[in-house]
């Protein structure tokens, strides 16, 4: 990733369209981890975006916040959870700045890991040392650079680069990302818009020393 997009980008996506990541249910790799009993505690789903796997875990009695950058995403999520009938707790955040925020035990990442530079995706990992404790785990679902360009792209090397002081890599395995083909990718991937695809990633399990 050359430069990360801004947080009024994003929220313009929220506004104008529906952004390739908004696939209207919670990723399988994600609903995964939760039937497998690794989500646990105090839970932070960082970069929420229209609240998917907050009202997910919030449906089932997680202890849940989810939080974005971009406001109308914010909004949206907290629209799905009242339409759901679920009680979800969403906040307006940076996720490059998440000191000072409660300790969680485990912080959900899904697709957000992947659109930080370099110089950016140090102070994420930074600021998700602030928002733990010691023991606590973060999950990354990101995607692969084994993909066709869906979105941005990320190496095994620059995950286990980017938690290295600090957290221990305990699982970095292949899976796939759910997400909606836009205007944006179908010419360069060959798809219909509105077709659904399930694009190489990496599901990693870090904890905090």
């Amino acid at each position: 990733m050359d430069l990360t997009p801004t947080i009024s980008r994003f929220d313009d996506f929220y506004k104008n369209q529906t952004p390739p990541w908004v696939i209207g249910e919670p990723q399988p790799a994600i609903v995964e981890l939760e039937r497998s009993g690794l989500i646990t505690g105090r839970v932070l789903d960082v970069g929420c975006g229209a609240g998917e796997h907050t009202i997910l875990l919030a449906a089932a009695g997680y202890d849940v916040l989810g939080v974005d950058g971009a406001p109308t995403a914010v909004e949206q999520a907290r629209r799905n959870a009242a339409d759901r009938g679920v009680d979800a707790r969403f906040e307006v955040a940076d996720a490059l700045h998440l000191a000072g925020t409660p300790s969680y035990d485990t912080v959900v990442d899904s697709a957000l890991f992947h659109i930080f530079d370099d110089g950016d995706r140090a102070a994420y990992v930074r600021s998700l040392h602030n928002a733990t404790r010691p023991g606590s785990v973060v999950h990354v679902l990101a995607l692969s650079d084994a993909g066709r360009g869906f979105g941005p792209e990320v190496s095994e090397r620059t995950i286990r680069d980017a938690f290295g002081a600090g957290w221990d890599v305990e699982s970095l395995t292949t899976t796939t990302y759910r997400g909606l083909v836009t205007e944006v990718h179908a010419d360069a991937l060959g798809l219909a818009v509105g077709a659904v695809v399930d694009e190489p990633a990496w599901l990693v399990r870090v904890r905090r020393r």
